[in-house]
């Protein structure tokens, strides 16, 4: 598989495990704020990391680290990612899938056959301004069917939406929540300029402003919550 990026050690992606991320290049996604710029615009581009040694150093880890979180980019573009995920279970690590949920195809075979343990999936914004946020057009039932897949399956999950200012609005939020009614967890987190963003002229709303946005949403799902604002 095609690992762009490697985080041997953290506590924040992998709710509840001690854990390593590796980020995958590419994405079918062209989020102006994203904060993965060069993964997205120029995967081509970016230096990888050897399968076999990523492998290495997690079997030395084992029983220190715990779960392995794989994002991007968007990793259900990686055509091997399945026989990956098979390689990291083998040796005895939960798999936390970060994923836009825009591949339910690719994203269902994967649970049904049991290869994740944890799923997040960034909810962009309300269906009315999804393509803006997205910045692509797109099928919103693919969106739809995994967000419904999610809320009636059995694996854990999250959604979670970055808020920037000049793309969402207040009124985004509830139409959100519809969106994702009866969903577990829902995290809204704040924009952040990496220096590595697609179009860095956004800016982050006060943690006020985002508190009334998580009001919104409140009312439609089980928990919600502020992220690192």
């Amino acid at each position: 598989m095609r690992i762009a990026g490697f985080q041997k050690l953290t506590l924040l992606d992998y709710p509840g495990k001690v854990a390593a991320t590796l980020f995958t290049p590419g994405c079918n996604f062209r989020c102006p704020f994203c904060h993965n710029a060069s993964l997205v615009l120029t995967p081509g581009e970016t230096p990888l990391f050897e399968e076999e040694e990523v492998l290495a150093y997690l079997k030395k880890r084992q029983g220190i680290l715990e779960g392995v979180c794989i994002t991007g980019g968007e990793p259900t573009l990686q055509g091997d990612l399945a026989d990956f995920i098979r390689k990291l279970k083998s040796i005895g690590y939960a798999v936390k899938l970060d994923t836009n949920g825009s591949f339910p195809e690719r994203l269902f075979p994967l649970l049904d056959e049991g290869l994740l343990d944890y799923v997040a999936m960034d909810i962009k914004s309300s269906p009315e301004n999804y393509e803006k946020v997205a910045g692509v057009s797109l099928d919103l039932q693919k969106l739809e069917m995994t967000v419904r897949r999610l809320i009636g399956g059995s694996i854990p999950y999250e959604f979670r939406t970055t808020v920037v200012k000049g793309l969402h609005t207040k009124e985004d939020f509830s139409k959100l929540g519809k969106f994702i009614e009866g969903a577990e967890s829902w995290y809204l987190q704040s924009y952040v300029d990496s220096g590595d963003v697609i179009d860095p002229v956004f800016s982050a709303f006060s943690k006020e402003e985002c508190a009334e946005f998580l009001e919104e949403v409140r009312p439609f799902v089980k928990n919600c919550a502020l992220r690192g604002i």
